[in-house]
């Protein structure tokens, strides 16, 4: 799975990522997603966000999705957070 994260502060992007993860064929897509997710945070030196319902909806119809500032825990230093899987 290849997932490509891009940082935005306003309407500038200020940093993209991508990252390259061997799924696991017996775990569930969902599990092998969360995966990716979590280290492409890692790479972007970012917390990672609160998965909502409108994130599955919009991914399993894109195959990407926003994550808003408010979806963090924490205070974050960029507006939205857009990730899309890419193959």
């Amino acid at each position: 799975m290849k997932l490509e994260g891009r940082l935005f502060t306003g309407n500038r992007m200020t940093d993209i990522k991508e990252v390259s993860l061997v799924s696991d064929p017996d775990a569930p897509f969902s599990r092998n997603l969360e995966n990716a997710l979590i280290l492409l945070c890692h790479e972007l030196d970012i917390p990672v966000p609160v998965w909502m319902k409108k994130n599955t909806k919009e991914f399993a119809a894109f195959y990407q999705t926003i994550f808003f500032s408010d979806q963090y825990q924490e205070k974050v230093r960029f507006d939205r957070f857009q990730i899309k899987m890419i193959e």
